[in-house]
């Protein structure tokens, strides 16, 4: 009675609570240390027993089940995705430790007791795939002759493409995106299917130069089985392979949508398009880095492949760190670094959306004047231009679309048949600023607002996300349907304007054409002349070109990496003989 269960849900008088309470085989006010065993273990584990339920909320037939079978089902062994507030609710009352009996193999002592030259299936999936691939030609059954064969066949395909550092049994959630789009390529190169039409988006994500010809050979063999590639592609190395190029542009958003050129790379080289000239141009390295005020010092540490390596990042600088997919960069920075120093803001690809309803100008803190703004012009209240207030539109609340369930099928998004869209009531579109409703300022692009707001609040916020070059983005852009990269350079704009902080940035380049790197760049160089330290991970040879101080980890990936084989200025890398980063600058 006094609220002994501590999880929310079974709150005193909720119905879970009742489901106890009234169960007739407990007293509600005895504490729980003077149970006894019998009347304990009932409470947390007792299952499968009919009774009559009479509680204030009604009477019925129930079946009894324990806390802890309820709490596991319900939430521990429930099939789907929680929603953020729920597992934040049972995350306080969980924890995840490797099964004690399969020690998180997964499988039954029986399945573990059966062994090829002495090792189980849960060691050959432990294994590196370069280190697995040598074991697998070990075995010389002819009974598993075949088996082997096709094993090792693709096994050698994960490799070729540059994931030989991965083991079989990582979870395919933990997998970049990059590594992921290589997993599922590899699936298709073993298809005996032909004719077929792929589509690439950036396959190139994530890879060093050196493993690009890889994936480009994979990409012709896919092409040579009778199959036809279209890839989207920034990567100059993928680019030069291509057999015919379709150019788009000129430039992002309303200003791009028309084809600059068709045909063969030879001569997109000579056309006068903006990815023609940019392909013929490469930028100096930084003969003149700029001297560290100082540096930002680790534990050493040898966390997953690191091999007992320091993080000395100089300060007031910018760092890239560099090597190869699967060297160690990640967990260099993003595991130790950042444990040691968890106030550096993080600017990578993840999404930036807090919930279905975010966009540009929720995220970045500009709605509110901007609703102050049409409140004070037409005299009423600001929660009336809200549409998770007020003004929301009653038939989608707010939400632009209605969604049908189709049961078994993915369910259907269509715009809302009351406000076409706009979210808001038509009521509230009546009123004006300037001549537009709160729907029209919405869709406005940020260049276009940049042009409409007066206010120095807003206008600071909008050039920025206008600096880091997403102007082509609307205000009212649901953010999730924004690409990493734009994701990316909207937590740059959010971010963008603080002094004597520390700047993480993962592969800030993702999805940018060429003509966009220097700009990524002079915003780095800005970052840096401010007194902020950066740090980026990063394999674009334009970005290593331009450092101050490069860490550049390997010398391959895996078990192979993790080991810091250069740290200094860019034109120092390049004599070193062990770097494969260096052989690319």
């Amino acid at each position: 009675k006094e609220g002994a269960i501590l999880f929310p849900t079974f709150s005193v008088d909720s119905w879970y609570w009742n489901s106890y309470a009234y169960s007739g085989f407990f007293d509600v006010n005895k504490k729980i240390k003077d149970y006894t065993e019998e009347e304990y273990d009932m409470l947390l584990n007792g299952k499968d027993v009919k009774v009559f339920l009479e509680t204030p909320m009604g009477s019925m037939n129930a079946t009894y089940e324990g806390l802890i079978p309820k709490f596991n089902r319900l939430y521990i062994q429930k099939e789907g995705e929680m929603s953020l507030s729920t597992k934040k609710r049972v995350d306080k009352f969980t924890h995840i430790a490797p099964c004690i009996t399969c020690e998180g193999t997964r499988l039954s002592k029986e399945a573990l007791s059966c062994k090829i030259n002495g090792a189980n299936i849960a060691d050959y999936t432990a294994m590196q795939l370069d280190e697995l691939k040598e074991t697998l030609t070990s075995i010389n059954d002819q009974v598993a002759a075949p088996m082997v064969k096709s094993v090792t066949e693709r096994v050698q395909h994960l490799i070729d493409i540059g994931l030989g550092y991965m083991t079989l049994d990582r979870q395919t959630a933990s997998l970049s995106g990059g590594e992921s789009q290589r997993v599922k390529m590899i699936r298709h190169l073993n298809s005996s299917l032909t004719d077929l039409l792929y589509i690439f988006d950036e396959p190139s994500i994530g890879l060093h130069p050196r493993d690009v010809h890889r994936l480009n050979e994979l990409l012709v063999k896919l092409r040579d089985k009778g199959n036809t590639i279209l890839v989207v592609e920034h990567d100059p190395d993928v680019i030069k392979i291509a057999d015919h190029i379709v150019d788009v542009g000129p430039h992002a958003g309303k200003h791009g949508g028309e084809i600059q050129f068709v045909g063969s790379y030879p001569d997109l080289l000579k056309s006068d398009t903006l990815t023609g000239r940019f392909l013929n141009r490469h930028l100096p390295i930084n003969d003149k880095p700029r001297a560290p005020k100082g540096f930002l010092s680790t534990e050493k540490s040898s966390r997953f492949n690191l091999k007992d390596i320091q993080a000395t990042i100089p300060k007031e600088v910018l760092t890239v760190i560099t090597g190869v997919a699967g060297s160690g960069k990640s967990t260099l920075i993003h595991s130790v670094f950042l444990k040691e120093y968890p106030d550096a803001i993080v600017i990578d690809q993840s999404a930036a959306h807090a919930n279905i309803r975010s966009n540009p100008a929720t995220y970045t803190g500009i709605m509110d004047p901007i609703r102050k703004a049409f409140g004070k012009e037409n005299d009423v209240s600001p929660s009336l231009f809200s549409y998770n207030s007020k003004g929301a539109c009653e038939n989608c609340k707010g939400l632009g679309f209605t969604t049908m369930d189709l049961a078994f099928m993915d369910s259907i998004r269509t715009p809302c048949e009351v406000c076409h869209g706009k979210r808001f009531q038509d009521s509230v579109l009546q009123y004006k600023l300037d001549g537009k409703s709160i729907s029209d300022v919405l869709e406005l692009t940020v260049s276009e607002a940049l042009e409409f707001f007066t206010d120095k609040k807003i206008l600071k916020k909008i050039a920025a996300m206008e600096e880091v070059g997403i102007g082509y983005v609307t205000l009212g852009q649901a953010l999730s349907t924004l690409s990493g990269g734009e994701c990316q350079r909207l937590k740059l704009a959010n971010e963008l304007h603080k002094k004597g902080s520390i700047y993480i940035m993962d592969e800030p380049t993702t999805g940018l054409h060429m003509s966009d790197i220097e700009h990524i760049l002079s915003i780095i160089h800005s970052l840096v002349n401010k007194g902020n330290t950066v740090i980026v991970i990063e394999h674009n040879v334009d970005i290593i070109r331009n450092a101050d101080w490069i860490i550049d980890l390997g010398p391959e990936g895996g078990s192979a990496g993790g080991q810091i084989l250069f740290e200094g200025a860019p034109l120092d890398l390049l004599k070193n003989k062990q770097s494969l980063t260096a052989k690319y600058l």
